[in-house]
């Protein structure tokens, strides 16, 4: 497992918790937005990684201290490795949370049956129509969808979330979502922010009003939708 960054405090990724969070490289889309290109580019990280003893040699001095660890990347749920470290990190007394695409629903899948997760942000990249296209043209969307109903139907805690941007996501393309999701928990909509170094494309912010519209587009399926990061 190759791990690209630690974020050694957060109080925003993992709500309700003080925690850390453990970035890990690879991705298998290629959205035009993402702002993490050296975690979806690997050949990126050359040189740049962090041991896996280093994190839990972290995580051995925070016990106490921290309540949590996020787990994100790229694509977590790549790595084969994925249960034994999750496992590792729960024998510290940490709960974990998962960042995840949602395109491995085995993966998934495994670390929800043996009780691995407690909480898990799963990104929609787009509606139906135009998942592959979001998503650098990979057709994930049936993944996706098994994905989701593991959540719907588990017992840890979950959130869906989806980062929009022009030209990609209007208010057709929401309402797709909604109806995909409809009746979940939580729903959180993120604002596109430019790093500067974007994977690829040419995209733009909504502005604050267009947003509201996105929300309202998706409420009538999922009452608790919200903005986030605005």
């Amino acid at each position: 497992m190759r791990i690209g960054g630690l974020q050694k405090l957060t109080l925003l990724d993992y709500p309700g918790k003080v925690a850390c969070t453990v970035f890990l490289i690879g991705c298998n889309l290629r959205c035009p937005y993402c702002h993490n290109p050296g975690l979806v580019l690997p050949e990126r990280m050359d040189g740049q990684e962090i041991p896996t003893d280093e994190i839990f040699g972290f995580l051995e001095q925070r016990r106490g201290k921290l309540d949590g660890v996020c787990i994100t990347g790229g694509e977590p749920t790549l790595w084969q490795e994925l249960p034994e470290f999750i496992s590792d990190i729960r024998s510290l007394g940490y709960a974990v949370k998962l960042d995840t695409n949602g395109t491995n629903p085995d993966m998934l899948k495994e670390l929800l049956s043996d009780g691995l997760l407690d909480y898990v942000a799963m990104d929609i990249k787009n509606g139906p129509s135009r998942y592959a296209i979001t998503c650098g043209g990979e057709d994930v969307i049936d993944s996706v969808r098994e994905s989701a109903a593991l959540l719907f139907n588990g017992t840890a805690e979950y959130e869906f979330r989806t980062t929009v941007c022009k030209p990609l996501h209007t208010e057709k393309e929401m309402g797709e979502i909604g109806r995909m999701l409809r009746g979940a928990k939580r729903y959180f909509i993120q604002p596109f922010a430019d790093s500067g170094d974007l994977v690829v494309g040419d995209v733009q912010a909504h502005t604050r009003e267009e947003l509201v519209r996105l929300r309202q587009a998706v409420l009538p399926y999922i009452p608790n939708t919200e903005l986030r990061g605005i």
